[in-house]
């Protein structure tokens, strides 16, 4: 499976410029981030959730975690879990599990970016597949997906 066709076409009328990297295949953010050398705090990881119930998206930089008692507190929120591949594999029919690209907009969810993503000029992030992502201005990716920023992530340790 190639890049999201949905992701490609809303960029491109957008007039967005972008970046489409191919590489070999990665899983998680860390390697994807080593294999494109590219810093791992502009590496963008998607993270899907159970906020009371309802899923949405949490885009971190790759080598942060969530504080899910702080996501609470900045939110509100009085309940939110990580959700399981099973349980959103269907959300996204154009992507392969996993590598989901961190426009929730784009599937109906809503989208919660850590606020260190924000410090960065660029950000990459996976385009629908294990081989692909795209590179492009943070402020477009903002512009595009009107995420709620909020400061809920920790570095791993």
């Amino acid at each position: 499976m190639s890049v999201s066709a949905k992701l490609r076409d809303y960029l491109d009328q957008n007039n967005i410029k972008y970046t489409l990297i191919t590489h070999s295949k990665g899983y998680t953010a860390q390697e994807l981030a080593a294999i494109m050398h590219v810093p791992g705090k502009e590496m963008a990881k998607v993270v899907i959730l159970k906020i009371d119930g309802r899923f949405a998206m949490a885009v971190i930089p790759a080598p942060q975690k969530i504080d899910f008692e702080r996501f609470k507190v900045a939110t509100g929120i009085k309940e939110v879990t990580l959700a399981s591949e099973k349980e959103f594999q269907n959300l996204f029919p154009d992507c392969e599990v996993g590598a989901m690209p961190p426009f929730g907009n784009l599937y109906g969810l809503p989208v919660y970016v850590a606020q260190p993503l924000k410090e960065d000029k660029e950000i990459v992030f996976n385009a629908g597949s294990h081989t692909e992502a795209i590179r492009m201005q943070y402020a477009d990716f903002e512009r595009l997906v009107n995420p709620t920023v909020i400061d809920y992530t920790y570095e791993k340790e």
